[in-house]
């Protein structure tokens, strides 16, 4: 029997997430955002020459990409297919599997991750879910057959003025497994756009150094009039 030509690349792949410190820098870069060597270093708990070490690794194996400006060295993934394959891997070990907090802070931070949080460019935690239930409830957005904007979905989102800029081959909506929810959230060019006006709009603000969101008075008041969410279900 022949074996089949992707099982090296497979292995290969595989071997670049299945390291602790790496895994720990996909997951800080599901934030969206470019970041410089010496801010993951710390995030992942490693010296800043072993973390360049797997940045290269995860360069040369296509996950990231890196740009350099003057002595700064920023990294960020690869694109949504990578995101996405982080994203559908963490959703794979639950809550219930993760480490128990070590401090309060910890806890603290854990909480907030998953009240509201980015997974790469769309809102998840309670949020994503909430968002995601209520444009549902009111017809915009299908999940019978995979995830699809209706035809009043997509009026909605052009009467909110959140553009769907529809570019290569990203689907409008899909479905996103919520890893600390275990069900899905709205992912794709609608939800990257939904994320990237609520920010932009101050509906939603970062907090702390990780992916934690939290939803200001402004953006109760908008998903509440947009798409009947109490304030409650925000909080």
């Amino acid at each position: 029997m022949t074996r089949d030509p992707q099982a090296p690349q497979l292995a290969r792949l595989a071997g670049l997430i299945a390291d602790e410190t790496r895994a720990a820098c996909l997951l800080a870069l599901l934030d969206g955002r470019a970041w410089t060597a010496s801010e993951l270093a710390r995030q992942a708990g490693v010296a800043a020459s072993t973390l360049s070490e797997h940045l290269g690794k995860l360069v040369a194996g296509g996950l990231l990409t890196e740009e350099r400006q003057g002595r700064h060295r920023y990294v960020h993934l690869a694109g949504t297919r990578v995101a996405q394959l982080v994203e559908d891997l963490a959703a794979q070990v639950g809550p219930g599997d993760a480490v128990r907090p070590r401090s309060l802070r910890e806890s603290s931070a854990g909480s907030a991750m998953a009240r509201g949080r980015t997974c790469y460019d769309h809102l998840a935690g309670r949020l994503g879910i909430a968002v995601t239930d209520a444009l549902t409830l009111r017809g915009l957005l299908r999940q019978d057959t995979g995830f699809a904007l209706t035809d009043a979905g997509l009026e909605w989102f052009g009467s909110a003025g959140i553009v769907l800029e529809r570019k290569g081959r990203r689907p409008l909506a899909r479905a996103c497994l919520d890893w600390t929810e275990r069900r899905p959230h709205l992912a794709g060019v609608a939800g990257a756009a939904l994320c990237r006006h609520a920010l932009d709009a101050g509906w939603c603000l970062r907090i702390g150094s990780e992916r934690a969101v939290k939803v200001t008075p402004a953006g109760e008041r908008a998903l509440g009039e947009l798409l009947g969410i109490e304030a409650d279900a925000l909080r």
